[in-house]
């Protein structure tokens, strides 16, 4: 895909970048992208740091299911006991 990009390619794309942003917006914008990749690839190394390995995590939320996709309906405490009238 990138393979036939020449330099006038990069040319024509830093101009486009220079007359849509001004030359005093990019460095603010290239700073901003490099923080929200910094960001990006933290939240990922902590979520593969969270996860044992070798065992898939649960999604959040979901009941567990017994065979055939039957959800366990959920235990109740007994209850103190109506007398009988």
């Amino acid at each position: 895909m990138l393979r036939n990009l020449s330099a006038w390619h990069l040319v024509i794309l830093v101009a486009v970048l220079v007359l849509l942003f001004g030359a005093n917006k990019l460095p603010e914008l290239a700073r901003g992208v490099g923080q929200s990749l910094r960001i990006f690839k933290s939240e990922v190394k902590d979520l593969t740091a969270d996860e044992p390995a070798g065992s898939p995590a649960a999604p959040v939320g979901l009941a567990p299911t017994a065979p055939g996709g039957v959800v366990p309906a959920p235990a109740t405490p007994p209850g103190p006991q109506q007398p009988a009238a």
